[in-house]
């Protein structure tokens, strides 16, 4: 369930550091940290998204309350949510990068995903008229060398 996670700090400690961290996920794209982080950040993230997909001035504004630079709002709002408009959720991926070397806590990276621009495709190939068929010119035919036969 997200949001259930303590993360060993208090609670206004806990939301400033999500708040900060989502906030260079949206800025940079991708992010390092613990895994236990990670999934955190992912849901709260993702949240964002969906607030800059709607477009509203509410949403706006509650994404302002949320992300500490007015910037990133802009960012999200007028280049990252139209990206993902086709798109129902799941705007990140978490790549797990193994161990810390100082206290083994399992590490991971957070990065938004690239969704390329999908193209509506055409409705139907137009055929091009078809042109009067030139008569097959034949090629000649080759004779196999006749043997000589000794006298």
């Amino acid at each position: 369930m997200p949001g259930s996670r303590k993360l060993g700090r208090t609670t206004a400690h806990r939301k400033a550091m999500l708040r900060g961290m989502v906030t260079l996920l949206l800025e940079n794209g991708q992010i390092e940290t613990t895994l236990t982080r990670a999934k955190e950040v992912r849901s709260m993230a993702e949240k964002m998204i969906t607030l800059g997909k709607k477009n509203t001035l509410a949403s706006r504004r509650a994404a302002l309350a949320y992300i500490t630079k007015e910037d990133v709002v802009s960012k999200l709002f007028n280049e990252i949510a139209p990206t993902y408009e086709n798109r129902n959720g799941g705007y990140t991926q978490i790549f797990k990068l193994g161990a810390r070397r100082g206290d083994a806590a399992e590490m991971a990276i957070v990065k938004l995903i690239k969704d390329a621009p999908v193209e509506k495709p055409a409705e139907k190939p137009v055929e091009a008229p078809k042109a009067e068929e030139a008569p097959a010119v034949e090629a000649p035919a080759v004779e196999a060398p006749a043997e000589e036969t000794a006298e």
